[in-house]
C-alpha cells in the first residue's frame, strides 16, 4: 500500500506456479505443504514479518536485526514491493529470506483458482524483478487457507508458512505486552509473526529491542523459516 494509505489493511494472463518436478502429476496434500512450527531440540526459532516492505519501518527493523546478527523471513506484498523497491532490495541485500504474501493482500477464502494464481504469480514476479531472490515460501493473508489453495499449491514447489506466536503488533499492542507474550509462550521450533508495515506508531521495533536480548539470554537461536523447516525434513 502507498504510505498515504498506511491506516488501511492491507488482468493479465496468469502463468502457473512452479511445478513440483518435471513430469510430476502427484499433488501434495494440504497437510504436507502447510507448516506452523518444526519442533527441535536446538532452541531454534524464526522471526517473520508480514505486509512490507515499508520505506521507514522496514529499514528500522533491518537495523535492529543487524545489531544482533539475526536473519529473519519477510513475507512481502507485491504491490508494496512495487511502491518501495529500495526497501525490498535492502532486505535481500542484508541476507534475509523473502516469502510471498500475495500481490494485493486479498484473502484466499473465496478466491477462484485463476485469481489465486494471479495473486501468487504477480507477487513472485514483483519480488524477483527487484531482488532476484528465490521465493519458496508463501503465507496466505491472515493465514486463511482454502480448498482451492490446497489444490493450486499442492502442484507447486511452494510451502505454506503459518505461525505459532501471534504478537498482534498490527493491533498496536504495547511493546512490553508483545515481549511478555512472546517470552511466556515461545518454544523451540516456533515461528513468530510480526509486521513491518503498520500505520502510525508501530510497536514492533520497541518490542524487538526488548524481546531479542531476552530470548538470546534464554539460549534461543534465531534462524530463517527456511532453515527451521528444512532442517527437520
Amino acid at each position: 500500500l502507498p504510505e498515504s494509505e498506511m491506516d488501511t489493511e492491507t488482468e493479465s494472463e496468469t502463468a502457473p506456479v512452479p511445478a513440483t518436478e518435471e513430469g510430476s502429476h502427484t499433488p501434495r496434500r494440504q497437510d504436507e505443504i502447510v507448516y506452523h512450527s518444526r519442533k527441535n531440540d536446538r532452541m531454534e526459532i524464526a522471526l517473520s514479518f508480514d505486509d512490507g516492505p515499508h520505506p521507514r519501518l522496514t529499514p528500522v527493523i533491518l537495523s535492529i536485526l543487524e545489531e544482533y546478527g539475526i536473519k529473519a523471513t519477510f513475507f512481502m506484498v507485491g504491490e508494496n514491493v512495487g511502491y518501495y523497491p529500495a526497501a525490498a532490495r535492502a532486505v535481500a541485500e542484508a541476507g534475509h529470506e523473502i516469502g510471498n504474501h500475495t500481490f494485493s493482500h486479498r484473502r484466499f477464502g473465496r478466491m477462484s483458482e485463476d485469481d489465486l494464481l494471479h495473486e501468487i504469480r504477480a507477487c513472485e514476479e514483483a519480488i524477483s524483478s527487484v531482488t532476484n531472490a528465490p521465493v519458496r515460501f508463501i503465507r496466505p493473508p491472515e493465514g486463511q487457507l482454502s480448498e482451492v489453495m490446497g489444490e493450486v499449491l499442492g502442484n507447486s514447489d511452494y510451502r505454506v508458512i503459518l505461525w505459532d506466536v501471534d504478537t498482534r503488533d498490527w493491533a498496536h499492542t504495547p511493546p512490553d505486552e508483545i515481549a511478555r507474550h512472546i517470552l511466556d509462550t515461545v518454544q523451540a521450533g516456533d515461528i513468530i509473526l510480526m509486521h513491518d508495515f503498520i500505520g502510525h506508531d508501530s510497536p514492533t521495533p520497541a518490542a524487538l529491542r526488548e524481546v531479542i536480548p531476552a530470548l538470546l539470554e534464554r539460549g534461543y537461536r534465531f534462524v530463517t523459516v527456511g532453515e527451521l523447516v528444512e532442517e527437520m525434513e
